[in-house]
């Protein structure tokens, strides 16, 4: 059972979008995936078209329940999501303590998808240095940092190399892989960044996604990318990236099929 976490070193770079998009491309392919939003926003739900008044999620009430799979929604073949729900300041500090003091913490809550066979799990986590990053270092195969083609990235970069933001990765761990979001080749600077990103990070860069307007038409329509415009140049760059993920985590890639999972998800 792989577990990704979607990360970057602040917000507003698309960490959610990336999380919610790889999740449709490895489900499409074939695999059993599940979307765990560690991100209080409550905003990963919106992504795979649960309704915004619908504030079901596991945080409030992770500390007293040992078991978190009552909340998970299916919303797709071979698709499902575990959505942070609405928290209050006080429920949201506690949980942050939880995962900075039980060791078992995030293990616990998800004993019963950890017995599922083949299940991907892709955790959207808070942007920067955080309680819930720092306590899926013990757990996490792979870590997907996410950047921005724009000077505030480039200028981040040493620091997210450096691990000032996230600790370094287990050595017994897949590690660490990066992304370039929203890269507009049309723009000097925007091609000169993401051209620096390709030299700098070499075989640690999965893939970059090209600005396309289709994007934030399926953010608006709460549906994948590749639903919206299959054909469009940011289609293609997740399901290219997707499949490098899915080579890296050594995934069998089948033909899409839906596959029978555990009952213990609902709608």
């Amino acid at each position: 059972m792989p577990l990704v976490c979607v990360c970057s070193p602040k917000g507003g770079v698309g960490k959610t979008t990336v999380a919610a998009n790889l999740a449709y491309a490895l489900a499409r392919s074939g695999s059993k995936v599940l979307v765990v939003d560690f991100d209080t926003q409550n905003a990963l739900r919106l992504h795979f078209g649960v309704p915004i008044a619908d504030n079901r999620g596991f945080v409030a009430q992770s500390g007293t329940l040992s078991d978190w799979s009552q909340f998970i929604l299916k919303v797709g073949p071979n698709l499902f999501v575990l959505p942070c729900g609405e928290v209050t300041e006080d429920e949201r500090l506690q949980f942050e303590d939880n995962l900075m003091n039980e060791p078992m913490f995030i293990q616990r809550g998800l004993s019963a998808v950890l017995k599922i066979p083949d299940m991907v799990v892709i955790a959207d986590m808070p942007p920067g240095r955080n309680a819930a990053l720092k306590a899926m270092e013990s757990v996490a195969d792979m870590r997907i940092v996410v950047l921005l083609a724009d000077t505030a990235s480039l200028s981040l970069l040493p620091l997210v190399e450096q691990h000032k933001f996230m600790n370094k990765p287990r050595s017994h761990s897949i590690g660490e892989y990066y992304v370039v979001n929203q890269s507009d080749m049309r723009r000097t600077l925007s091609r000169d960044v993401t051209h620096f990103f390709e030299q700098r990070l070499r075989d640690k860069l999965l893939g970059t996604i090209h600005r396309d307007e289709c994007v934030p038409e399926a953010n608006a329509s709460q549906r994948a990318i590749m639903d919206i415009s299959p054909v469009s140049a940011a289609a293609f760059d997740v399901d290219h990236i997707s499949k490098k993920v899915a080579v890296i985590l050594g995934l069998s890639v089948g033909d899409g099929a839906y596959h029978h999972t555990a009952s213990i998800y609902s709608s």
